[in-house]
């Protein structure tokens, strides 16, 4: 017995002097906001974050180009996204994960009262190169309408064309976006839709599962580059949604053992 009792002091001592440590086990919740932060890191910090950026909005002043060029009878427009398309909100998500926090509609109207959110790479230098061509720019956003006053006054701050009211399209009564898509087709020919979910595209990923979601993607996948614009965003989305069966009631451990069940390991 007194043996054994100094060889697990032995095993204790040569641990702690080569410096090993038990593998951390990740707490309830620790995925979601720590995610938050690791996501928020490469969208502020990664070159090729900004290099995808520039390269989506290059090929958007392509598409321009060739709609011009073709002509239309009705006004050519644009209709883009506005957070993570047009203006960047990563700091919010890096404040409320420092707090051990996700998104909360309370905090997230104290950040875009802040009217903080600066430029994506590519953005601004697009619209208004758009707009010197006579095409229009809507931004359909799900932002609401409380959100009005501090939306224009931030896009107005980098000077983004046609920030006004007729030109935003806030949320009124539904998160889906195509009544409000139909309502600028309806007296303007769409020569893109930009944006970082989507959802900013087509009601084919509204509220669908992982494998539709997939499945939608591959069977438009012509469309991509043509007339969807995807601009990257691995904060939230769509995407995130889907891996929460789209429910919005789940609680931080429950998100957690979302993600760990829809991970694929080795």
């Amino acid at each position: 017995m007194r043996n054994y009792f100094w060889a697990v002091c032995l095993l204790i001592f040569a641990s702690c002097s080569t410096g090993q440590k038990p593998a951390k086990t990740l707490a309830a919740s620790q995925l979601v906001t720590d995610g938050k932060l690791w996501s928020s890191l490469f969208h502020q910090k990664a070159a090729e974050y900004n290099a995808l950026c520039y390269q989506a909005y290059n090929i958007a002043k392509q598409r321009v180009d060739e709609a011009v060029a073709i002509g239309s009878n009705k006004p050519l427009a644009v209709i883009t996204d506005i957070d993570e398309t047009v203006l960047d909100n990563s700091p919010y998500a890096v404040h409320s994960a420092l707090q051990g926090k996700d998104y909360e509609s309370a905090t997230w109207y104290q950040w875009t009262e802040k009217e903080a959110a600066t430029p994506l790479p590519g953005s601004l230098d697009f619209f208004n190169y758009a707009a010197s061509k006579n095409v229009n720019v809507f931004y359909i956003t799900n932002r609401d309408e409380r959100e009005r006053k501090s939306t224009l006054n931030n896009l107005k701050k980098y000077n983004y064309p046609f920030a006004d009211n007729e030109h935003l399209i806030l949320r009124q009564t539904t998160g889906s976006k195509e009544s409000r898509r139909q309502s600028v087709a309806d007296n303007y020919n769409i020569v893109l839709l930009i944006g970082d979910n989507l959802s900013d595209f087509s009601t084919l990923w509204d509220k669908k599962s992982t494998t539709e979601r997939n499945n939608n993607v591959d069977n438009a996948a012509a469309l991509f580059g043509k007339k969807f614009i995807m601009l990257p965003n691995i904060n939230y989305g769509g995407w995130e949604d889907a891996v929460y069966g789209n429910q919005y009631n789940l609680t931080p451990a429950q998100k957690d053992s979302a993600i760990k069940a829809n991970l694929r390991g080795y």
